[in-house]
């Protein structure tokens, strides 16, 4: 028999199975039929915006080449974002620090490889993003689950990383986070960027729904360590999910090792996405009306999915996710979530993707579809 290697038994991100499903039973449907409503994938209803595609037009219709870039990327793009730090986070960030990867996706391995060996431990708390357990364990690098609680918005604290006994290599925070859409405040956020920079515990700041948050301020951990690796991409706040491109900035130690692993890995992200991510940044106006469309989304469903009977839910303060507790109707989330799509006609994620010890309790719906499908979910949740 034939060797196969350890990261062939990564296990699968569920929710893309819950997608599969969700297709199919839409494709079964008859003519007429209600159609499936999607709530089980954190992609924005809208596409990029306009004058981003206009760009990307431009680029096409006066022959540009659009062969390989630098591996780091398209260096008006890499300014571009500099300058993003500075307007956003009145932060000062060097163009040589930022690197642009295939997606968020490609930003991950190429930060866990750059600061990590196997046999390393990296912490982060449940309930979690999938990917980043399963890339860690297909890397040979242990994931540490620190579980946190709706005391904490599910996020992790100080505390939590004091009684950790020995001390991890690493941790990766989430804010806003899939699947709670909750936050670390900018205290908060600040007092763990230095508990891991005094500790030698190099931090992952995955930020990429920044600009998705409903009051709650913003902070970037570019801003508050000169050792954390932050991610971000053009998937969710852009709303360019398919154009896979997305950026890191790096501490100055990481930029050739990033540089090097990107060149060989990847070469370059695809140069027409970069063409539309640099001309994104112009797009404020549209983007934000879709951020106020995300938001009208999350109040309707605050206030009607508890008269459904979800009324145990995360304080979403950004993202475009709800994360319900349901333990008091199921416990076995991925059984309860097929029913709701064989009957209801909802797709939703179970909770097992994100929190394997205790996801078998909890639901995450998204709510950026169409406005009108998440007021149909709501109704056709309480019928349910």
């Amino acid at each position: 028999m034939l060797k196969t290697g350890r990261g062939a038994a990564a296990p699968p991100f569920i929710v893309m199975d819950v997608i599969s499903a969700a297709n199919a039973r839409q494709a079964a449907l008859p003519a007429g039929a209600p159609h499936i409503i999607r709530m089980e994938v954190g992609q924005p209803g809208t596409g990029a915006p306009a004058g981003a595609v206009a760009a990307v037009q431009r680029a096409l219709a006066g022959g540009a080449s659009l062969g390989y870039t630098e591996a780091l990327g398209i260096g008006s793009l890499r300014a571009r974002i500099a300058g993003h730090y500075g307007a956003w986070y009145d932060a000062d960030v060097a163009a040589s620090r930022v690197a642009v990867t295939v997606g968020a996706s490609g930003a991950f391995p190429l930060a866990f490889l750059a600061a990590f060996d196997p046999g390393d431990r990296v912490a982060m708390a449940a309930p979690f993003y999938p990917p980043y357990v399963n890339i860690l364990t297909a890397l040979g690098i242990v994931p540490v689950i620190l579980q946190a609680g709706i005391e904490t918005r599910y996020q992790p604290n100080v505390a939590m990383l004091e009684a950790l006994d020995p001390r991890p290599d690493g941790l990766i925070v989430a804010s806003p986070c899939n699947p709670a859409g909750t936050m670390l405040h900018p205290a908060e956020l600040a007092g763990i960027a230095d508990w891991c920079h005094r500790n030698g515990v190099r931090l992952i700041s995955d930020e990429i729904y920044h600009g998705l948050n409903y009051g709650a301020p913003l902070a970037t951990a570019a801003a508050l360590s000169p050792s954390a690796i932050v991610v971000n991409s053009f998937s969710k706040y852009f709303s360019m999910t398919g154009w896979r491109v997305g950026w890191m900035v790096l501490p100055e130690d990481l930029v050739r090792p990033v540089e090097c692993l990107a060149q060989n890995m990847f070469i370059s992200a695809p140069n027409i996405a970069q063409v539309c991510a640099e001309a994104a940044f112009a797009c404020a106006e549209e983007l934000d009306a879709n951020v106020a469309r995300y938001r009208r989304s999350r109040d309707l469903l605050l206030a009607k999915l508890p008269g459904a009977g979800f009324s145990r839910l995360s304080p979403s303060e950004g993202a475009f996710y709800l994360y319900a507790d349901v333990s008091e109707r199921t416990n076995d989330s991925r059984e309860f979530c097929a029913r709701m799509l064989a009957e209801a006609g909802v797709a939703a994620s179970p909770g097992v993707d994100f929190d394997r010890e205790r996801g078998h309790h909890f639901v995450r719906f998204s709510y950026c579809g169409p406005e009108a499908d998440m007021a149909e979910a709501a109704r056709r949740l309480a019928r349910w």
